[in-house]
């Protein structure tokens, strides 16, 4: 598939269950892969390095969910060109050409390894643009794209706070296999899925255990909160206090593609049918069991 295109519109996609059964909001926001023309002619990267950043086939893993009971928003922009897991204006001034408003943050240690809103290298390192761009270009990527994102993703939360009391975000990625750390003489193979609650401040406690001993029960190496503890989508939306949980699941993408030709494997289908149960059970226990502060 020719990941380019002109125009991406619209900027996400949403599948909606013929009637949500479950306070689970599930979120992929970097598994888009339509990249505008544009922005590939300004980059010094091909076709396939500027995937690097994605988080591949993590929607349709995350899809069967959908009929389990809860909503999926996808981002069907790439997260190299926008990325809706960071602050609206978190950003390095090296990049523009002109001055970046004072309210942007500049000082993040995401802006300090090149990977803000507008991300200046993909997450193997390479850099991404060939020049500096104009500030009004990433002032135009964040209006067109991240705050439709926020702005579904909120409508979606507050839709589900309304209707059950209570809301679980399940904010879904993958993460590169040779990323991920290794410690030999107490943890000699990497784990399958990291579970960030960013240290059980943004979800109850009792649902991350739950997710932890479900997906150990199905085979799985699980870690929790390293390296990936959650990013901004976590911590904006966890709100434990009020019934408002945000999880984060990272899978390793070995697990389901071939990374270096971005291709499915077969246990892909196995993968979204666990996926598809952990999200079932995490939805029957929120009802039943939540809201609960996190401890």
């Amino acid at each position: 598939m020719d990941p380019t295109i002109s125009l991406i519109d619209p900027p996400v996609a949403l599948e909606r269950p013929a009637d949500q059964s479950l306070a689970v909001v599930m979120a992929s926001p970097h598994s888009g892969r339509f990249y505008p023309d544009a922005f590939m002619a300004a980059s010094r990267l091909d076709a396939q390095a500027i995937r690097k950043s994605e988080d591949s086939f993590v929607d349709e893993i995350f899809s069967p969910a959908v009929m389990r009971g809860a909503p999926l928003l996808s981002a069907l922009f790439p997260r190299a060109y926008c990325d809706v897991n960071r602050e609206p204006y978190e950003l390095d001034p090296s990049m523009f050409t002109d001055a970046i408003p004072p309210h942007a943050n500049t000082r993040s240690l995401r802006v300090a390894g090149g990977l803000g809103t507008i991300a200046r290298v993909v997450s193997s390192g390479e850099e991404i643009y060939q020049e500096k761009l104009p500030f009004a270009e990433a002032d135009r990527r964040i209006r067109r794209y991240y705050r439709p994102y926020h702005g579904a993703l909120a409508e979606l939360v507050d839709q589900t706070m309304a209707r059950f009391g209570t809301c679980l975000v399940l904010d879904c990625h993958s993460m590169p296999s040779t990323a991920l750390p290794r410690d030999r003489r107490r943890r000699p193979e990497r784990p399958d899925i990291v579970l960030g609650d960013r240290f059980a401040t943004s979800c109850a406690r009792s649902l991350t255990d739950l997710a932890d001993e479900f997906l150990t029960a199905r085979g799985y190496r699980v870690t929790r909160n390293a390296p990936y503890a959650g990013g901004f989508c976590t911590s904006h939306y966890g709100r434990p206090a009020i019934g408002l949980h945000a999880l984060q699941i990272e899978i390793n993408r070995a697990l389901y593609m071939d990374e270096r030709r971005f291709l499915r494997l077969p246990r892909i289908v196995d993968l979204a049918s666990d996926m598809a149960d952990l999200v079932e059970v995490l939805g029957v226990s929120e009802a039943r069991d939540v809201p609960e502060a996190a401890e």
